[in-house]
């Protein structure tokens, strides 16, 4: 019997050892694969510029409206044009909003969406049909850019001839449990990123706007969905015309977003990304359960196991550190080392977000999510 229990552990040891190992290369190999997209955009020179409309939906976002707004206003690009809508805030946001008038923001006041119509969603869809540029730059407002970030993002879209480029942004304010304590949202979007369901970041997305209007007839097409942004990739993703880039320091897209902020979005983006299903739900938590406790049962067990308990833990951290190379600007080896408790608040928040959904409690920026079968 106590042979049986220590070849059972030996074999659930080495699957999750090799499991990290595989996930560590398919992650290297991506990461390398979409920085050396954004690289190789950097020095086209684009004769005929296309025009580019920036669109920020906002709602309650006084702490973050100024900054976003300026480092847009800094962007070298000639043609551009500037929308912002204030999605029925309850602070100062359209006044701050209004406060950038002088600098050439146009300011476009939001309503109460219509039935059948996620918030986000019918803002994105007002600020589509205000547009007039080639391209349409939806950001969030936690977002900023560098001065040529959008210059590059046109010159590798014609390049490329894309329809939608996204782009993974990075974080440089290093020491805050917002960064520290991030969930795994788009660790594990990366690691599962195929054609059939590409990685795209909410936060910078940029797309042709007639391509767009005319493939989801003026985001009807999109009133309902939890994640827009990601559907939209998977249409061009079969057609090969969507990209996804890493910004590292070349693209200088960034962001800063609140820790409430980082779980409310898990919260409501988890259990509709698991089809809903309560089976698929808790699997996905035991095996996160399982990978954060393995080296610990392994090293109870027995103190042969020890030296494939320290394996499977640094496996588990060299797996994330590929991962934070490329989202923070600092501090990456440092931030791998949580790797467990990470894991650990994401098997909660997997959790809490079925739950919330079974219980009708899951909002969108104040806004309840009543009918979460319908959105996919």
């Amino acid at each position: 019997m106590l042979m049986l229990v220590q070849i059972s552990l030996l074999l659930y040891g080495t699957a999750v050892f090799v499991a990290e190992t595989a996930a560590c290369w398919r992650l290297r190999r991506l990461l390398a694969l979409f920085h050396k997209r954004a690289l190789i955009s950097a020095p086209a020179l684009l004769h005929d510029l296309p025009s580019v409309t920036v669109c920020i939906p906002a709602r309650n976002e006084r702490h973050a409206m100024t900054r976003c707004l300026e480092s847009i206003l800094q962007s070298r690009y000639k043609k551009l044009e500037i929308l912002v809508l204030d999605d029925a805030s309850v602070d100062n946001t359209s006044q701050l909003i209004r406060a950038f008038a002088k600098d050439g923001v146009r300011f476009i006041e939001g309503s109460t969406p219509p039935t059948g119509w996620l918030g986000k969603n019918y803002a994105l869809q007002r600020l589509a049909s205000e547009a007039s540029g080639t391209y349409i730059l939806f950001l969030d407002v936690d977002t900023t850019l560098a001065p040529s970030s959008i210059s590059q993002l046109v010159s590798y879209s014609e390049l490329s001839q894309a329809n939608m480029v996204s782009v993974l942004p990075i974080r440089g304010d290093f020491w805050r449990p917002s960064v520290i304590l991030a969930p795994l949202r788009y660790f594990w979007a990366m690691l599962f990123h195929s054609k059939h369901r590409p990685i795209a970041a909410s936060n910078a997305w940029m797309v042709r706007r007639k391509q767009l209007l005319q493939d989801f007839n003026n985001f009807e097409a999109l009133r309902l969905d939890i994640e827009p942004e990601v559907t939209i990739a998977e249409c061009y993703a079969v057609s090969n015309s969507y990209r996804f880039l890493t910004s590292k320091q070349l693209l200088g897209v960034q962001y800063e977003k609140k820790m409430s902020s980082q779980i409310e979005t898990i919260m409501r983006l988890r259990f509709p990304q698991l089809n809903y299903s309560v089976v698929r739900t808790l699997a996905v938590a035991f095996l996160m359960a399982a990978i954060v406790v393995c080296p610990l049962v392994l090293v109870t067990a027995s103190r042969h196991f020890a030296i494939l308990a320290a394996a499977v833990y640094i496996m588990g951290f060299g797996c994330y550190y590929q991962y934070l190379r490329f989202t923070w600007e600092r501090g990456a080896i440092l931030g791998a080392w949580l790797w467990p408790l990470l894991l650990i608040l994401d098997t909660g928040l997997t959790l809490g977000s079925a739950l919330g959904y079974k219980m009708k409690r899951i909002t969108w920026k104040g806004r309840p999510i009543t009918t979460p079968g319908a959105h996919r």
